[in-house]
């Protein structure tokens, strides 16, 4: 199992493609996934209020859960109050990250996690675009199989390369979208 551990953030676990990349690069081993069941509430109560089905969210979590050994984290809940984040309901993503070992928050809203605030924790904010790419630095034998591995589940319908970068380009991933790009034939 990777030491190097990361905290996703319940804004990319929502957009489906974005939380498949993450999860399909965390199984490779290359870098340890975790949550809370928390985080899990948020992403699936913006998906319900979207009117996606409350059922087939669940069974998402529960594949999530089940794929990514020691994801949840659990026993944060003490740590919340002392901490100080732009917007207080933040706070348990921090308490998580702390209490988890992560070594990063990969999230969307950088804003949220300002460096002055997660720096006494040893612990840094990254966009997913850039964590992607830093996963790609680390191991692009790893990445390219999780992504190739990723595009081949997509069968209804399937996808071909250039429709699978227009959905990851949708994810906010210029960065990720471009090297996947150059690596086509290995996607």
């Amino acid at each position: 199992m990777a030491n190097y551990t990361a905290l996703l953030d319940a804004c990319v676990l929502y957009p489906a493609p974005l939380r498949d990349l993450l999860l399909s690069i965390a199984v490779t081993g290359l870098f340890r996934a975790r949550w809370t069941d928390q985080i899990h509430e948020e992403w699936i109560a913006a998906l319900v209020r979207e009117g996606r089905d409350l059922s087939v969210l669940e069974r998402t979590r529960r594949l999530m859960d089940a794929a990514v050994p020691d994801c949840l984290i659990k026993g944060y809940e003490g740590v919340v109050d002392s901490l100080v984040l732009p917007d207080e309901k933040d706070r348990h993503v921090l308490a998580a990250a702390i209490v988890g070992g992560a070594d990063v928050i990969v999230t969307s809203n950088l804003s949220d996690f300002p460096a002055e605030a997660l720096e006494p924790y040893d612990i840094e904010a990254q966009h997913p675009d850039d964590f992607i790419i830093c996963q790609l630095d680390l191991s692009e034998e790893l990445v390219y199989g999780a992504v190739k591995a990723q595009r081949a589940r997509l069968k209804n319908p399937a996808y071909s390369v250039d429709e699978f970068l227009q959905t990851l380009s949708k994810q906010r991933l210029p960065q990720t979208v471009e090297r996947l790009r150059k690596a086509r034939h290995l996607i």
